[in-house]
């Protein structure tokens, strides 16, 4: 064989290899993914939420003041509900 040959027969030998080894890793990746999916479920987080119809001071704060410079000082913020 020539050179050049001999060059371009390893080349394809090798990017062969290397396909088949990430075709390997992305194969067993999904397969432990889909297992431990499968058999070990998620734990469930409880998230307590504090629910509150008064709005907090900068909530309060944020909107007096839009209130006051979209009515150029006219305006005031009597009562926050949330619709």
């Amino acid at each position: 064989m020539e050179p050049i040959n001999e060059a371009i027969s390893i080349m394809f030998v090798g990017m062969i290899t290397v396909f088949f080894i990430l075709f390997l890793i992305v194969g067993i990746g999904n397969v432990i993914i889909r297992l431990s999916n499968k058999y070990l479920p998620e734990e469930v987080a409880i998230i307590k939420v504090k629910k509150s119809n008064e709005p907090s001071n900068n909530t309060y704060a944020a909107i007096a003041a839009a209130i006051d410079i979209a009515t150029k000082g006219k305006g005031k913020v009597t009562n926050i509900k949330k619709l």
